[in-house]
Formats: structure tokens, sequence, C-alpha cells
């Protein structure tokens, strides 16, 4: 085989060629000044360019193969080095097929038996996919084999186009991959261990202090306080922890992160144990937790602390949320939270709710999507309050279901109200300037509000709402009056009424909207009525509210009675413990409505403890929850994404069949039951 010589080496091989030409010209150069002299040096010429002539020649292919003999040997000098190379590499192809490995790579993959393994790189790491294989790039892959975890390291090869040829390869995007194993075991090891000495941050509140205190004898009360002090105490002093109390009521604590893992196991057990203390106290007493983790400062890690505490006090209670840096989990919320006797916040609320109206010169109000009677009373409640304060007010509603069509039809014909009273979401954000403020009634999460957009053009937001808060919230609202314990938005906005200024005098059809509302939510004032929901629905009788109109409104055509009808008929036991059906859909104007009152109709059969009706409409399904008092529905909807009350719920599930959400709910309640997470 000829060798091809090219490159530093071809011209330096080629210097005495070029030395001789110059000699040449410099004999000729002597010669032209004495001739003798020249005659001397052409002698001289000649046997340099004889010499540098033989040496091109003859001693050339000599000088290569010396040259070829240094390289093979370089080249086994340079695989020895591989083979020994301390550090795991070997070359695989596009498949992933291990073509060779140097020892340290075939120690790694190697059996029990230091037989190395006959597997592909897909088979040794599987979290290297055929993506990463055909990658042109350089790609690193954490993965483990054995007890040991490694970095890896894919590089693309591409071989010299005259070698392939060589080697009988004709694709030019053929190539190789060399593979780097990395061992980071310790290092993942020192970073866990470094992540479980990190500080946790946590806030205890008590819930119901000042009621549970007033439930017992002044000269235990002492004794009761001692009680709880010495329970929470115990409990964090377990996981070597410090608690310091910062109020009557409150309490800041901190431990180690490696003990967060066991209270989540244990679901925060001092929920539970707490409830125990019992010195004749006619009420329980319960508290929140608040944990904040995993974040770049202490101080941080205590602001998401105050986040959590915010959010297990906005659900109603008597649970733990754990902030860890963007997720945030939940623990407890099984008990109903007891309902405050006082109106102070109502009317606090009241007063900094003028205070925003009063800049501004529109108001736009919006529930949520598929609005009902509770969320357009609440509208209603709110428009007349900005008539009242003079202040324009639209409502913002998108889609008509037949549950509120015969309320929206009696204020567009009585000729009192004007046109836009109700305008859609495309119209509302026409109507949006510097001086508009948004009202978001009953509903809390930006992802179900009527028209989600408006969020964003509009600064000043207020938001009332009755269902707990979850993870999704509107973070933008200046004024927040979310109060769990409540029926329903119509009660909130009914206190509201009476402390937000003097002389509010509603109309007849509005107290029938906002009475109506309530009536709907508390499926007539037999589920989570307390005694501020009967004083909210006086109050609207004396505004002129009617229980005859306000049953005619809600008559329900043969068609919708129907399918109800059907729904419960077709209702199956799961677990012998929840009625679980489909509702029809078929002409039907709004199954999601029918499929509530169904679910409401469930729980009156007897050993029901929860009722779940899923409902199909414009390609989503809609599940509604409802329980009376042994099932947290809250929590069950939570998990599919949904949220409410803790006896009143729902979700929406989209991209899916309505039998495979059926079983997907099964699926749930089977996991719930088994983690005791239902009752």
């Amino acid at each position: 085989m000829k060798e091809k010589v090219k490159g530093q080496l071809r011209m330096y091989l080629q210097w005495p060629l070029f030395l001789s030409a110059l000699v040449i010209l410099m004999n000729l150069a002597v010669g032209f000044i004495s001739s003798i002299a020249g005659l001397v040096m052409s002698v001289l010429t000649l046997v340099y360019v004889a010499a540098a002539l033989w040496i091109y020649m003859f001693r050339r292919k000599r000088l290569l193969g010396g040259l070829v003999e240094f390289s093979s040997e370089y080249a086994w000098v340079q695989k020895q080095l591989l083979s020994d190379l301390a550090l795991p590499y070997a070359l695989a192809d596009a498949d992933g097929r291990i073509l060779w490995a140097n020892g340290k790579f075939a120690e790694v993959i190697s059996d029990e038996k230091g037989r190395p393994a006959k597997k592909g790189l897909t088979a040794i790491f599987p979290e290297i996919t055929k993506e990463h294989l055909q990658s042109k790039e350089i790609t690193t892959i954490h993965s483990s084999y054995g007890e040991n975890r490694y970095q890896v390291d894919l590089r693309p090869v591409y071989l010299d186009l005259e070698q392939e040829r060589n080697l009988g390869i004709q694709d030019e995007e053929e190539k190789l991959i060399a593979v780097y194993l990395f061992d980071e075991t310790k290092i993942v090891e020192y970073r866990e261990e470094i992540d479980k000495q990190k500080m946790v941050c946590g806030l205890i509140y008590l819930d119901n202090y000042e009621e549970a205190l007033e439930s017992v004898e002044e000269v235990r009360r002492s004794l009761l306080t001692a009680l709880i002090d010495r329970r929470i105490s115990k409990f964090i002093n377990g996981f070597n922890g410090i608690v310091k109390k910062i109020e009557k009521d409150k309490y800041f604590f901190t431990i180690k992160q490696q003990y967060v893992e066991t209270l989540q196991e244990s679901r925060f057990s001092i929920l539970e144990e707490v409830k125990t203390v019992n010195i004749g106290n006619e009420m329980a007493v319960t508290l929140s937790i608040g944990l904040g983790m995993n974040a770049d400062t202490y101080s941080q890690c205590y602001d998401y602390a105050r986040v959590a505490i915010d959010m297990a006090l906005g659900r109603g209670g008597d649970q733990a949320v754990v902030k860890d840096e963007g997720k945030i989990r939940y623990y407890g919320g099984k008990s109903q939270q007891t309902e405050k006797a006082t109106r102070v916040k109502a009317r606090v609320k009241a007063h900094a709710l003028r205070e925003l109206m009063g800049t501004k010169d529109r108001l736009l109000i919006m529930g949520h999507k598929l609005a009902d009677i509770d969320s357009l009373g609440a509208a209603i409640g709110i428009y007349r309050i900005a008539a009242a304060m003079n202040k324009k007010a639209n409502i913002v509603i998108n889609d008509v279901t037949f549950s509120i069509r015969p309320v929206m039809n009696r204020f567009k014909e009585s000729g009192e109200y004007p046109e836009d009273m109700f305008v859609n979401g495309d119209k509302a954000r026409d109507l949006v300037d510097s001086n508009t403020m948004l009202v978001v009634v009953d509903v809390n999460r930006p992802s179900l509000t009527d028209a989600p957009e408006l969020l964003s053009s509009v600064k000043t937001i207020v938001v009332l709402d009755h269902h707990r808060q979850s993870s999704e919230i509107i973070s933008n609202a200046v004024l927040s009056y979310v109060e769990p314990f409540a029926s329903s938005t119509c009660e909130m906005v009914a206190e509201v009424l009476q402390y937000i200024a003097d002389g509010i005098k509603m109309k007849q059809m509005e107290a029938d909207a906002m009475y109506a509302g309530i009536v709907i939510d508390t499926n007539n004032f037999t589920n989570q009525a307390g005694v501020r929901t009967f004083e909210a629905a006086a109050f609207l009788r004396r505004c002129g509210a009617d229980v005859t109109r306000v049953r005619k409104m809600f008559r329900e055509e043969m068609s919708d009675y129907k399918a109800k009808a059907e729904t419960i008929s077709n209702a199956e036991v799961f677990e012998n413990a929840y009625a679980l059906s489909i509702c029809p859909s078929k002409d039907i104007d709004s199954p999601t409505i029918i499929g509530a009152q169904a679910a409401n109709e469930l729980l009156d059969i007897v050993g029901i403890k929860a009722s779940i009706v899923l409902s199909e409409y414009n390609n989503t399904i809609y599940i509604s929850a409802r329980s009376i008092d042994e099932v947290n529905v809250q929590v069950l909807m939570e998990k599919l994404g949904g949220g409410g009350h803790r006896t009143i719920a729902g979700a929406q599930l989209k991209d899916i069949t309505i039998n495979e959400a059926m079983d997907k709910v099964k699926e749930v309640i089977r996991s719930m039951i088994e983690k005791g997470d239902l009752v």
C-alpha cells in the first residue's frame, strides 16, 4: 500500500530540493563575480544536489517507515492508556450497543461473577433514551447502576471520511458515541446529607383558641393552655427541634429537614393529638401548621412558612400545609371549620371595599365559569352596592345556564336596569381602563373565573368567596375576603351590605336572587347552614325576598327532571359507601346543574357517605361531589385537580372519556381509603 505524505511532513521532506535550487542560484552569482570561485563552488554544489536528491529519492521510504513504526507504537501507547484509564470509558454505536470498553467501564457493568454485562446502554442505564443516542450534541444524564450513581456523558464521534471508506462505511452521518462515566455517589450522598441538615421553619396557629377557652371554666383555662403548650413542645422536641411561643395562640418552631419526611408519613399526627386535650372544654382545640423548606435563605424559609400558614387558615384550618419552593402539599383538613360568631371581620372588609370603590369609576363583577345562582346573586349584591355609591357596574357572564336564566330574564325584562348590566368577556375587556375595579365572587382560582384575561388587565382586584383556597390563587388581589365556613358567597355579600354604607335599599328581585343563592348552596338550609346563614337570610327577607317567588324560579323542565331521575336510578354503590353515577347530557341544556342536584339527592340514601356524579358538557367532564359530614370531598376533588368545601366540591377533567373519568374517580377513592384520607 502506498503511503500518502501530506501536511507539514511533506513540506519538511521537500526542503532539501528548495535549498538545492537556492544553492544553484548562489553558485551562478559567485561565478558571475569570479569564474575560478564559481568553478570551485560548482563542485560543492553538485555534491550537495546529489546528496539532496539521494535523500529525497532513496531515503524517503525508510524515513516514512520509521514514522509509521513510531505512529504504531504511539497508537499502542494511546490504546494502552485508554484501556488503563481510571475513568470508565467506552465506545458505542448509534443503537447503544457497546463496541469497546476499557477496564474500568467493564468493572462497572460486570455482574456478580465479574463477567461484563452483555447489554446495551439503554438496558444498563434506563434513563438513556433513543433521543439521547441520536442527539448531535453532548448529552449529560444522571443515572445509577447497582448501588452507585453516575453522571453519564454521551459525546458523538464522527470518523474521518477516508477512514469510513476504508472501514466500509458509506453513510456520512454514521457515528460512534463516546461514553464517559463519572461516579457521583459520594457527591449525591453529601448533597442529601446537606439537605437533611437544612433548617425548616414552621408556624403553628391555634384555630379556635378564644372559643375553646370560653367553653371551659375560668379557673381551668390556664391548665388548658398549659396542656396545649406541653403537647406541642413535646411533639416538636421529639424531632430535636426548637419551639417558641410568640403569641398566646401562635408558635414558631424549627427542625432539621430530615424529619419532614417522618412528619409527612405520620400526616402531622399533632393535628389529631391536640384534639384529645380535654379538661371539660366543650370544644376540641384544633390547630394549623405552616412549614417552609428548601429556600435559599432563612428569611425566605420563614416567608414560605407564612405563606403556608395563610394557606392553611384560608382553607379552613385544622390542617398542615408544606411549601417546598414552588410545590405545596396539604395534610389534614378533615374537620368542619367552626363558624365565627363575631362579624368584626365582615365589617372591616366592608369598610376596606368601600374605600377601594371610592377611588374607581367603574366596577366589573365576575363569577366562575358556568355561573350558578350563588355566583349571580353575589354579583347582583355587589352591583347594588355600586349603584348606591353612584358607580357604573357591569356583571361579566359568558355562558348563561338554565339555572340562572330565569333570574337574568327577570332583570332584563323589568326595564329598571340598563341594557349593559350583563356583558360578556369580550365586551368587558373593552371597558377596562385605569379607573376600573374588578370584583371576583364565588371563586378564588384564576383558571375557573369566567374571563381569566381580566385578571391581568385590571390592576385593582377584590375577591369574595366561600370556597377553600388551593395552591392556585388570585395573587394580585388588593383585598381578599375568603371565609370557608360561610354557606355561600351570597351570605358574605349580605353581611357586607349591612356594613358598607347606611341606607342601602335593595329591590325585591335583588333580594330574591341573593336569597336563592343561599337556598341553593345550602340545599334548603340543610347543608353548612350556621347562625350567620340564617341571619343573612333574615336580612334578605326584610329586604323583600319571597320564598314562593324563589321556589317558582327554580322549577324544572320535565326533561331535566327525567334526567335527574335517570341519574339517581343508575347510581352504583362503590366500596359500600359512595354513590357514583353519570348524568345524561343528551337534550339537556345544563347537565352539570342536573348532576349537582342529583348528587345532593343521592345523599338521602341510607349508608351513603358521599355522592359523586359525572356530567359531560362541551367536551369537558364535570364532577360534582357531595357529603354530609363523614367524608371530606374537597380533599378528594383536589386529587383530581378541583376543590371546594368539605361537603361540597367539584372538579373538571379534559381530554378524557366519561368512563375513563369514572375509573379515575374510583382509583382515587381506593387510594385515599387505603391512606385514611377521606374521613
